[in-house]
């Protein structure tokens, strides 16, 4: 089992639902620090965040549809790292994967990688929604675009989240040159345990105060 402080520098400690107030992020954010998690994850109208202290901030452009034209989506993620996102995680035009219009998706990403700067571009692939093909080739793009992850999932499609079979395809197919993310439904420590063994260098968390108290020091 991997020790909670392992586990706790993995978390992006995460509150994107659509009724969040900017009274729960400020809570997010103290119980971020008091966890010792790494990130928090916001929607991009609850940056900035008044005092990240040691956190990293990261946030969603895109969110949760993909469906947002590219230019929109890159001026987006301008606005948020603006006010101060280190990270940005975007999700793809699922319909483009869908319909194998790589060249769209990689486009896409491109724009949003570089109207990121110096930011961190997490690449939401929606791989409950994706055959294990079409999970390898939008890995390809997102790798090529230069994104510095990628990630399973946005918790709100109704195919699913993370799964330990797409943690391992995405890893397998990135190496060790992307990080992986998997993100969505993990609400145990041993399903965060089975997402790290899959492969995932990071874990998207909403109940992360629940799974780090499975775990021991």
């Amino acid at each position: 089992m991997t020790s909670r402080s392992d586990v706790a520098a993995m978390i992006d400690h995460t509150l994107l639902k659509p009724e969040a107030t900017r009274a729960d992020v400020d809570a997010l954010v103290v119980e971020a620090k008091e966890l010792g998690v790494l990130a928090v994850c916001v929607s991009p109208s609850m940056l900035p965040i008044t005092d990240p202290g040691e956190l990293v901030v990261a946030t969603v452009v895109g969110f949760p549809s993909g469906q947002v034209k590219p230019e929109i989506k890159a001026a987006e993620a301008k606005r948020a790292v603006a006010d101060g996102a280190a990270e940005v995680d975007m999700v793809i035009n699922i319909g483009q994967a869908l319909s194998g219009d790589y060249e769209a998706v990689e486009a896409d990403i491109r724009g949003v990688v570089e109207a990121s700067g110096d930011a961190l571009v997490k690449v939401i692939i929606e791989s409950a929604a994706l055959t294990d093909e079409r999970i390898v080739e939008v890995c390809r793009r997102a790798e090529a675009a230069g994104a510095g992850f990628v990630k399973t999932s946005t918790g709100f499609h109704p195919s699913g989240g993370a799964s330990a079979h797409a943690v391992s395809l995405m890893r397998e197919t990135v190496g060790d040159r992307l990080g992986v993310k998997a993100s969505g439904g993990i609400r145990t420590a041993a399903a965060a345990e089975e997402m790290i063994t899959a492969g995932a260098s990071r874990l998207g968390l909403s109940g992360s105060a629940a799974i780090l108290a499975e775990l021991t020091v």
